[in-house]
């Protein structure tokens, strides 16, 4: 937090409306490793983009604050979402949850998609530690996710959340924000 706002100035973290349990809507806490002036950032790299798609990551991403690369890629980020487990928005283990607008149109893509939101979303999860943590650029990407955490919520006992909590400090180095 020091770092970022010595760099960059405050706010240290921002706030992102996602969807927990019921379809109840949280804010979610993440450390801030984007410059503060990345919209304008942003608006000239879309300009350089030369897909069709969002720009998710790019090399040498100038919006990143100087020396934050390894936050993100660690997901280092994500841990101020410990005081989300503390207001009960959140679990440690769970379908990790997504922006609003995701389950609009994903849920319009995938039948049983808005079943993630029968448990708390958590910091980690059954898909996060089989690989499939980041960006979801694509819908296949999206529809393995989901049916890792269904597979999840038809299975969950505690010993799967306790093997998925050590297997998410192996996922972390082995899929480094991937």
């Amino acid at each position: 937090a020091l770092y970022i706002v010595f760099l960059d100035g405050f706010p240290f973290y921002i706030k992102q409306n996602r969807v927990g349990l019921h379809g109840h809507i949280f804010s979610m806490y993440k450390f801030r490793t984007m410059r503060m002036n990345s919209h304008e950032l942003r608006d000239s790299l879309d300009e350089l983009n030369q897909s069709d798609g969002p720009l998710f990551k790019i090399e040498n991403d100038p919006r990143i604050i100087d020396r934050l690369e390894f936050v993100r890629k660690y997901s280092l980020d994500e841990l101020l979402q410990f005081f989300n487990v503390l207001r009960g928005d959140m679990s440690i283990v769970g379908p990790r949850p997504h922006m609003v607008e995701h389950d609009i149109y994903y849920s319009s893509l995938f039948n049983n998609f808005l079943k993630r939101h029968k448990c708390n979303p958590g910091l980690t999860g059954w898909a996060q530690v089989n690989g499939l943590r980041g960006a979801t650029p694509s819908p296949n990407i999206m529809r393995k996710r989901m049916e890792y955490d269904l597979w999840y919520l038809n299975n969950w006992n505690i010993f799967l959340d306790i093997y998925i909590i050590f297997k998410t400090f192996y996922a972390l180095i082995k899929y480094k924000g991937e």
